[in-house]
């Protein structure tokens, strides 16, 4: 069987402020899918139209959560960028208490902020590192 994908969408419909991932379904793919489903239907036991007010509520509220995902990881890399700020030009000392230097800079890692000294040693900033004002 095949079936006939082309529709009509709305004017903004599936226009958004971020640009979105392959993978991410966007309204025009919704809308798609609900096409296909109202053409594919059993004619003898129509789907209540409850239903599918119920699956736009529910894309929707997908939609909201990755865009709230998004946003806080731009605070979360704003507030890491405002914390490696704040380290450069003091003493750090490691975790394990081996390595012990002045931050000459800072860069942010998939894993977090990494100082760099300034004898070019790196120390992955988290729990037990301890941080002093420069002598």
């Amino acid at each position: 069987m095949t079936v006939d994908m082309t529709t009509t969408v709305p004017v903004g419909a599936n226009q958004t402020t971020t640009p979105t991932s392959k993978t991410a379904v966007d309204y025009q793919s919704f809308l798609k899918l609900l096409i296909a489903e109202m053409k594919n239907q059993d004619p003898t036991k129509p789907m209540d139209s409850t239903a599918y007010v119920a699956q736009l509520a529910t894309f929707s509220q997908v939609e909201q959560s990755v865009q709230t995902n998004t946003k806080l990881d731009q605070i979360m890399q704003s507030s890491a960028l405002s914390q490696a700020d704040a380290l450069i030009g003091r003493n750090i000392t490691s975790a394990d208490g081996k390595t012990t230097g002045t931050v000459a800079s800072v860069t942010l890692g998939s894993n977090g902020l990494i100082a760099v000294l300034q004898d070019g040693t790196t120390v992955p900033v988290g729990a037990g590192v301890s941080i002093k004002p420069a002598s």
